[in-house]
């Protein structure tokens, strides 16, 4: 590694895996995680960077890819989802307990130990990936706008509490993005997820990726504080124009 360090989390695929190869188009010595490590180590032979197994559930697994990354400069906070579309009166709460400890818990226990080597680098920079679900709540979304809000909040106090460090802390919020989200929503039904984008022109995972790099290039002093980031065809999370065939 030659470069400043970028580790992106929930890298096997979709948003994760398009910020990894951006951020190495950009020059950055990358870092990917994630728990298919199959995946990972082939995007990582063809970025030139490093796969490091992660799963963001488990503090151990956690310590070990820090202990395995003493250099960062970037963190992207990506590894999240959704599971379900459930109203609250039918709630499943093991689902609402794995989304929180992904998208709320897993962000602050990556954050947390990368934190110290991110301040130590001089020119730190905090990315998370969040959703519009983080600002607009709607029906039968409840438990992932409950985590997107959740973490939403932790990185309005983390910037706060940053203050005066060399560090930025960013936050992109998509919309649609035709990625594997709504596959793992649905539980594998992937008829049911391509439904989702019918008749829409959804954002990809390299637009995101874009917005993305956008933010960790820009000089030091200037932080994008939060982004949100739709598709010509959504203004807002229940507002989606469909086009006719």
């Amino acid at each position: 590694m030659t470069g400043r360090v970028a580790v992106v989390t929930g890298a096997s695929s979709g948003i994760g895996a398009a910020t990894a190869r951006r951020l190495a188009a950009e020059g950055f010595d990358v870092v990917v995680g994630a728990r298919r490590i199959d995946r990972l180590e082939a995007l990582a032979a063809e970025i030139g960077g490093r796969a490091v197994g992660l799963d963001v559930t488990d503090q151990a697994s956690v310590d070990a890819f820090c202990a395995a990354v003493p250099e960062c400069a970037v963190l992207v906070n990506n590894a999240g989802g959704a599971l379900g579309l459930d109203p609250v009166a039918e709630a499943d709460l093991d689902r609402w307990e794995a989304m929180y400890a992904t998208n709320v818990l897993g962000v602050i226990r990556v954050t947390k130990a990368l934190l110290p080597a991110i301040v130590a680098s001089g020119d730190g920079h905090i990315v998370t990936v969040g959703s519009i679900a983080a600002h607009e709540p709607y029906p039968g979304g409840a438990g992932y706008n409950a985590a997107k809000f959740g973490v939403r909040a932790a990185m309005s106090v983390l910037r706060q509490e940053l203050l005066g460090q060399p560090v930025r802390v960013t936050e992109i919020d998509p919309g649609m993005v035709e990625t594997e989200f709504s596959i793992v929503r649905f539980g594998g039904d992937e008829a049911r997820a391509a439904k989702v984008y019918e008749g829409v022109t959804p954002l990809t995972a390299d637009d995101v990726a874009d917005c993305i790099a956008f933010a960790v290039t820009r000089p030091s002093h200037v932080n994008i504080d939060a982004m949100i980031v739709l598709a010509r065809d959504q203004a807002g999370a229940r507002h989606v124009h469909r086009h006719t065939p």
